[in-house]
This record gives structure tokens, sequence and C-alpha cells, in this order.
């Protein structure tokens, strides 16, 4: 992640967005730049946990390495290897404990769902995904946790992206939402379990992030 967070950044015409909601399910929802006023305190905290747990790229029950890094945050972090998904309470690269979540992230995961009507979430895992150029998450199911109850918050900073928001079946046509840094994807109840993913991420260079997309998507996993 880039050093130079300067105050002046925080006025770029790209790092703005005004504030609204729009619907993309019968309980999913887009906040538009609900992030952004978090962003300042948000990027140190997230420094502090990549010290601890850098990204890394997984390789999936199949064989597959993702192109995508990981790392997590919290009591639990999600991991995938020839083995199978999981979380656990453990790094399995460090052999410690995963980083606690930082008070700022957790707020925001908190704050988020409650504007999207998912009040009383108490997120303990925040996956941290690390997308460059040609990086992508095929469509998936977040089945892994022991409660389907609490929503998915999902954080994008950096470059733009394009979240795909499927059916109950992989084979559903999915929705394309393009999503901008300080976005911040908020699905629960009914559609807690459509597949989503995300297309391959377009060259560019964002002003505050570089040539990279930062994603934090919160759950409630134990």
């Amino acid at each position: 992640m880039p050093s130079n967070f300067t105050a002046e950044l925080f006025g770029d015409p790209e790092l703005q967005q005004a504030p609204r909601t729009e619907q993309i399910g019968p309980q999913s929802f887009v906040l538009r730049g609900f992030a952004l006023p978090w962003v300042e305190r948000l990027l140190p905290a997230l420094r502090g946990v990549l010290r601890a747990a850098p990204f890394r790229q997984m390789v999936t029950p199949g064989g597959f390495t993702m192109s995508v890094g990981l790392s997590s945050c919290g009591q639990l972090g999600w991991t995938t290897d020839r083995s199978g998904y999981r979380y656990t309470a453990i790094d399995p690269q460090s052999g410690q404990p995963w980083p606690a979540m930082p008070e700022v992230l957790h707020e925001l995961a908190q704050a988020a769902a409650t504007q999207a009507g998912f009040a009383g979430f108490d997120p303990d895992a925040c996956l941290i995904n690390h997308y460059v150029p040609g990086a992508r998450m095929s469509l998936h199911q977040d089945k892994d946790e022991r409660d389907y109850h609490a929503p998915i918050v999902s954080v994008s900073l950096g470059l733009p992206a394009v979240f795909q928001l499927g059916g109950d079946r992989r084979s559903d046509r999915p929705l394309r939402v393009p999503l901008l840094h300080g976005d911040v994807v908020v699905w629960g109840g009914v559609d807690r379990l459509r597949y989503h993913g995300v297309l391959p991420l377009k060259e560019g260079t964002h002003p505050l992030l570089g040539p990279q997309r930062i994603n934090l998507t919160f759950r409630r996993a134990g």
C-alpha cells in the first residue's frame, strides 16, 4: 500500500461521491460513498493489520491458486488450501492468532449494516482481499459461516470494480454493479446466500491507493 497518504488527496474529485443508497435486491444494497468519511482513520489501521498478516495467494481445494491476495483480521480468519475452505483462529502462515480487528473497521461495518436495515451486526471476521489488474473473484456463495442470520458487509477501496450479484443458483444470470472507492455493499436476509463475484480488475491507478483495489468483507463467522 502506498505510503504517500497526503491530506490534499482527500479533496480529489475521484475520491468524492454524493452518499446515496441503491437497492439491488430484496435485501441487498449499495451504500454509495458510505466509507469515505472513514478512510483517513481506516487506512493506517489497515496497514498495521497487513504488517502482522501480509497478503498471500491461497490455493483452493481443487489446486487453483487464487488471483486475489488474501489476509484477515478479527477473532477468525478465512483460509483455503487443498484440504478445504474454513475459518481458523490462527493464521496458518505465521502460526499466530490473526490480528485483532481495529475498532474503526468494526465501527464502519456496524454503521453500514445498520444503514442497510441490519441493526445489531457484530462481525468477528474481516476478510481482506487485494486485487491487482486482471485479478478476479469467481461467482461463489459465502456459506462457511455457522449462522446465516447476519449480513455480509463489503467495503471497496481503490480502483473501480464490477461486482456481480447472482441468484440462488450458479447458473442464474448476475446483475453487474459498478463499485467505486468508498462504496459499501450489504446483503443479507433472503439474499444472504446469493452467488456473487468480481469481474477482472481493469488497469488503472487510483489517486490514493495506486494500481490496486482492496476489499474488506465483514462477516459473523463463529
